[in-house]
């Protein structure tokens, strides 16, 4: 009889514990997918991630350090309040997927079946998932002086394709992103006919700023302008919605340069992804804020020691349907939020960062097409803290701070701007969903 309880027994303990083994998460099935949606996307080589996460050696090797900073929000960084508006391209992990995570780590980060891990999406170089279909880049490295400088430099990058492309999607790559504080650029058409376009490769804005009037000349042939900041991605157009690559132009590439102690070399390209649907819908950009679009009240003057809200306001002559947001401030940024307000005095949610950090900044892609009616006013509300409990205050003690309405806007300088990525309205927008090719 006791052998026989002994027995039972332990057929129990063996059955609680293969239930327990089967609970618990494993790479290939549970946190493997996780991983690929919401960090493989920047943690690869190629971009400004700082190590990879494609594999589960990868994962296993900061497997403690991952669930600390799960714990913690800190990762993935995602700084829009999803509350407010949602976004199609957020990081957020929701709580179920935190404590999966931390569950796995907690089990002693089971591998599973290696044969049920899923492939990670993701190209060297890229953001996108494929590679690009045209790569213009840099003709070499450019040498950032060790002076602790920052620089302005525009490069002329010309290119010729067969024929003219519809475009899908498009993104700035670099070989370190921390010498970098933003991106520009501009694509122009040329022709034949149209007179010689004797360019510099590159300009100088600070030691040679007379050489930039020599681009002027493509100001009119301006056919779409993008760029990069800390922290972005990709910006991408679904279905027949786009612009349209002339066969032939000039690539505008505006480096701003973060200052560095050592002199460094630094690569950069612009890849275009291509999509042979006709673009029926042409996007557009508006810049509210400096330097575009909008009075700023009161002007973007900031005292020491005081924490200060400015607003921006512009009034659309249009019905539009927005695609992206992109907001922008320097250091001394606390918040900001945007928010239209039709002629019905219906308030129309754009975007809401409550805690501003000039290292995580993106492009923000809306689940679907939003309505913006003609006549509505369209606000930027950004707050400043030039106060010595900032620590990302560049100043000790702090200074006066102003917008520098220039092309060598420094680091140390403030701006406000708001980027709305946006096409004419048409009936049903409402329910278009956005997705990226």
């Amino acid at each position: 009889m006791k052998s026989y309880s002994h027995r039972l027994l332990s057929c129990f303990v063996l059955l609680v514990s293969l239930r327990l083994a089967a609970q618990k998460p494993t790479w290939s099935k549970d946190i493997a997918p996780i991983i690929t949606a919401r960090c493989a996307v920047c943690h690869h080589k190629g971009t400004s991630a700082p190590f990879n996460l494609l594999t589960y050696e990868d994962a296993a090797r900061r497997a403690s350090f991952i669930k600390r900073v799960v714990q913690e929000g800190y990762m993935p960084p995602w700084k829009a309040d999803p509350h407010y508006v949602s976004f199609a391209n957020e990081r957020i992990l929701t709580p179920q997927e935190k404590k999966m995570i931390v569950d796995w780590v907690d089990a002693g980060i089971p591998q599973g079946e290696k044969t049920a891990t899923p492939a990670a999406p993701v190209i060297e170089g890229t953001r996108l998932g494929r590679k690009p279909d045209l790569v213009i880049a840099l003709k070499k490295p450019f040498l950032v002086k060790g002076d602790n400088q920052e620089r302005f430099v525009v490069f002329c990058l010309p290119y010729e394709l067969p024929e003219e492309r519809n475009v899908a999607a498009i993104e700035f790559s670099a070989d370190n992103y921390k010498l970098i504080h933003h991106v520009n650029f501009g694509f122009h058409a040329t022709f034949p006919g149209a007179g010689r376009l004797d360019l510099p490769e590159y300009v100088d804005l600070l030691n040679d700023p007379g050489k930039y009037a020599n681009y002027n000349m493509l100001s009119e042939r301006l056919v779409y302008y993008s760029g990069w900041i800390p922290g972005a991605t990709y910006e991408s157009y679904p279905g027949n919605m786009g612009w349209v690559l002339p066969k032939r132009g000039m690539v505008l590439l505006y480096m701003h340069y973060a200052p560095s102690p050592v002199d460094r070399e630094i690569s950069g390209e612009v890849h275009i992804f291509f999509k042979e649907q006709p673009i029926e819908r042409m996007i557009s950009v508006v810049n509210i804020g400096t330097g575009g679009k909008g009075d700023i009240d009161p002007p973007l003057v900031i005292p020491p020691d005081s924490i200060m809200t400015v607003k921006a306001r512009i009034v659309t002559r249009q019905d539009q349907s927005i695609l992206f947001a992109w907001p922008h401030m320097h250091l001394l940024g606390k918040s900001m939020k945007a928010y239209a307000v039709t002629p019905a005095k219906d308030t129309v949610r754009l975007i809401y960062i409550p805690q501003w950090d000039f290292n995580w900044q993106d492009i923000y892609q809306y689940p679907h097409l939003v309505k913006i009616p003609a006549g509505s006013v369209i606000t930027v509300e950004a707050t400043y803290d030039n106060t010595k409990d900032n620590p990302r205050n560049p100043f000790s003690p702090p200074r006066t701070i102003t917008s520098d309405q220039n092309l060598v806007m420094k680091t140390t300088d403030e701006m406000l701007n708001l980027l709305l990525i946006y096409l004419p309205y048409q009936q049903g927008d409402e329910s278009v969903v956005l997705s990226t090719p």
